[in-house]
């Protein structure tokens, strides 16, 4: 695996660990600063709107178990991949295990790969 492939998916690995782990610090250093994330129920948010519902635990992880990773293309300074992971997280008030397929998009900064997009959807 090129090294820039192992990058932008060590990359989303590391969201998945900080969003259980109620990391925001970490997140926000893998998270573009105008980063938006659309939930599987279509809603855009902002990354600041969806850290303070960490924090709050509107939005609580409990666990994520990655299984798979597909698409992955690189051009130039922009990258995206599908991952597919069981994410147990309680929504709102709602404790689910979803079976969640996230699109992400990465750009590549200053010599370095961050997320600016996600998209969350289930499979």
């Amino acid at each position: 695996m090129k090294m820039d492939e192992q990058q932008i998916i060590e990359l989303y690995r590391a969201v998945n660990q900080a969003m259980v782990a109620k990391d925001i610090d970490k997140l926000d250093r893998i998270l573009a600063d105008g980063m938006h994330l659309v939930h599987m129920t279509g809603y855009d948010q902002t990354k600041d709107e969806w850290f303070a519902q960490i924090s709050s635990e509107q939005m609580r992880y409990y666990s994520t178990k990655e299984e798979n990773i597909k698409d992955l293309k690189i051009e130039g300074n922009k990258a995206s991949f599908i991952g597919q992971s069981r994410v147990d997280a309680r929504i709102y008030g709602s404790r689910h295990t979803w079976r969640l397929q996230v699109k992400n998009y990465f750009e590549k900064r200053n010599g370095e790969w961050i997320i600016v997009r996600q998209e969350a959807s289930t499979y």
